[in-house]
This record gives structure tokens, sequence and C-alpha cells, in this order.
């Protein structure tokens, strides 16, 4: 009886020492609590306090954040140093309990002396009682550890969240930048183009007026030229030709227009005078005519009116030679236009009817080096020349123009005519 009081005694003494350490451990959470309290109004404090910059440079928010996990690591270190010493601390008093109750059960059983029954029933009794194992409570020390990991690694990714939020906020402000900037590119461009036109065009005006001012400066120095032309021609209108005509041997150095400058007579009337160009050479001792002012008056006018006939006939053959390139084109417009529903057979054009075949033969000779394909047909009237054949009316109406407009053959008369 008085041995389970002891056990009962010594049970009591632990449970008391289990509750005060349960106690310490709660008052040092709530210290924790608190400085961890403390520390998260403090920095709040700071952060509305001093607001980060938007554009924070990188690097320097990569040495804030390592210098908060660093004194993060620290803190975590210190918690668990304590949370370990604080548990030394628990297993030695539970240490102490129990060996001071081991201790007072001894003393207890050496003054007591109980009989031999007592004794055998103390002994069986000291066999079966077995001393309570004290399990030391690392638990409450060891959530500490967890509780601040957790608020830690809380934190961690709180600041990894602000970190990221204006790494991002800086990305979206450099994208903005970059568009400003092409943007302003862009305007800058335009503006440089706008320039650059303006530039060439003024440029360009400025050759204009350029090629201008040279073309009305050769057109002043033709009409100079022209004017002192006129004006030597005038003078030597002036001056009067030799009034019979007259014979001239060459003597070394004579020219036609040497000739033509002591005489007063133009270059061109003299060398038409004597059958020559007004480019030949005179030989040594060669008799020149040198014609008189109505001789010089007569030439000219000859001159003039073979230089108008040149003109007309130059003017006449390139009308020709379009009218008949015209035709040519009608003509093989109008081959590509026949089909096969126009009338059948074909279709010539018949440019001479000769009374006989001598003389058709002649006129089919001068259609043949013009060009043309000529067949002659026998007929009660007399020889016909037939220019062809075309297949179909339009063609064959379109070869008609060709051959009157042709200088070559010089036919007004032709008509179409139904082959066969």
């Amino acid at each position: 009886m008085n041995f389970s009081r002891q056990a009962l005694l010594g049970i009591g003494m632990i449970m008391g020492g289990s509750v005060m350490l349960f106690a310490m451990v709660q008052q040092i959470g709530a210290n924790d609590k608190s400085a961890d309290k403390s520390v998260m109004i403090q920095k709040a404090d700071t952060q509305q306090a001093t607001p980060a910059p938007l554009t924070t440079d990188i690097d320097t928010e990569k040495r804030i954040l390592a210098q908060k996990q660093k004194e993060r690591t620290a803190r975590v270190a210190e918690q668990e140093k304590r949370a370990q010493q604080f548990s030394i601390e628990q297993e030695t008093a539970e240490s102490q309990a129990l060996a001071k109750s081991r201790t007072e059960n001894q003393r207890y059983i050496e003054n007591t002396t109980p009989d031999a029954d007592d004794s055998t029933s103390l002994q069986s009794t000291q066999t079966k009682v077995v001393a309570p194992k004290v399990q030391p409570r690392v638990s409450t020390a060891t959530n500490t550890v967890p509780t601040a990991t957790v608020k830690a690694a809380s934190s961690a990714n709180k600041e990894a969240q602000q970190a990221e939020a204006k790494k991002k906020l800086a990305a979206e402000k450099q994208v903005e930048d970059k568009k400003q900037a092409e943007a302003e590119k862009k305007i800058l461009d335009k503006k440089q183009a706008k320039a650059e036109d303006s530039a060439k065009k003024k440029a360009d005006a400025k050759r204009e007026a350029e090629a201008k001012l040279a073309a009305e400066k050769k057109a002043a120095k033709q009409q100079a030229r022209a004017e002192e032309k006129a004006a030597v021609a005038a003078k030597a209108a002036k001056t009067e030709a030799p009034t019979s005509t007259l014979d001239y041997k060459v003597k070394p150095g004579d020219g036609l227009i040497k000739l033509a400058r002591q005489y007063n007579v133009p270059v061109a009337a003299l060398a038409q005078a004597n059958s020559t160009s007004a480019s030949a050479t005179l030989q040594l001792g060669q008799t020149i005519v040198i014609p008189s002012r109505k001789q010089v008056q007569r030439l000219e006018r000859e001159a003039a009116a073979a230089e108008k006939a040149r003109a007309k006939e130059q003017a006449q053959a390139k009308r020709s030679a379009e009218t008949k390139r015209q035709a040519q084109q009608k003509l093989v417009e109008a081959r590509k236009e026949v089909k096969e529903t126009d009338a059948k057979g074909s279709f010539g054009v018949q440019v001479a009817l000769a009374g006989n075949q001598a003389s058709a033969d002649e006129v089919a000779k001068k259609f043949k080096d013009a060009g043309y394909k000529v067949k002659t047909s026998n007929t009660s009237r007399g020889v016909r020349v037939i220019v062809g054949p075309e297949r179909g009316k339009i063609a064959a109406l379109a070869l008609k123009d060709k051959v009157d407009s042709d200088p070559k053959v010089n036919s007004n008369g032709a008509w179409v005519l139904y082959w066969r």
C-alpha cells in the first residue's frame, strides 16, 4: 500500500513536470508568434512607407531576395536550435524526476522491514511493477519547426510571387517601350521619306529648270547662227554677180567655194552650172563656167522647183508607204476574220483585161515583181489578169484596197470577182 502510494506520487510529479514543460513550450510559441507578427507588421509598415518602384533592376531584386532567404534561413536555424535546447532541458528534467522517484522508492523500501510473506509479495510486486517510461515531449517543440518552416516557405512564396509580378510588370513595360519605340521609328521614317520625296521633287524641278534654260540657250544660239547666215546671204545677194558668162581656168588653191565668194555667185548655182557637186574637187587647168546674174536667178528657180518637187515626191512616197502599210495590216486582219461559214470558194482581184496574152503577161510580170500572186484567164472579151486568190470576200476586198494603194503597180481599176 505504501509502495503504491509512492508510485502514484512519482507519476504525479512526472505529469506535473510534463504540464510545466507544455506551458513553457506554449509560451515560447507565443513569443515566436508575437515576434513574427511584429516582424510582419514592421515589414508591412516598411512596405507601405517605401513602395517599391515599378522599374527595379533585376539584379537588385535578386540580391534582395537572396538576402531575405538568408535571413529566413538564419531565423529557422535559430528556432531549430532553441527547440533542440528546450527538448534537451525537458529530457533532463524528466530524467531527474524519474531518478528522484526511484531514490525515494528505494529509501522507503530500506526503511520498512516487512515479513517474509510481505517481502515475497513485495518482490513479486517489484517484479511486476515496471517503471513508467517517460516519453520526451518533443512533438510540441518539433511542431514549432514545421510551423516556422511553413511560415518561411509561405513568406518566400509570397516574395517570389511579388518578384515574379515585378518581373512581369517590367517585361510588359519593356514590351510597351519597344512598341512605342517602333511607332516613333515609323513616324521618323515617314518624315524622312517625306523629306526625301520633297528633296527629290526639288532636285527634279531644278533639273527641269536647268534643262529648260539649256534648251533656251541652244535655241538662242541656233537663232543667232540663222540670223548670221541670213545676213551673209543678204549681203551676198546685194553683191551683184557678173553680167555675162565667164570662163575661168583653175589655178593652184582654187575651189568652188573660193570662186563663188570671188565672183559673188552661190556655190550651188556654180556647181549646177558646171554639172558637178558643191563638194567636188577642181583639177588644175580645168575650165570653170562662171554664170551671169540671169543664169544664177534661173538656176536658183530651177533648184527651188526641183527641191519642191523632190519634197512633194518624198511626201507622196511617204503617204503611199503608209497607205500600203495600212492596207497590208487590213488584209492581215481580214484574213484572220475569214471563217468557214463565209461564202464557199475563193475570190480574186481582177486588175486588168488585156487584149492578148502578151499584154496580159506584161501586166502579170509587173504585179509579180511587186510581190503578188498573179494568174491569167482567157475570156471571150480578152485575157484577165487576176491577183490572188483569197478565201472569203472580206479578205479579197482588203487585197483590192492594197493593190489600189500600191505605188509600184499604179493600179486603180481593180475589182473583186468570184474565182470558182
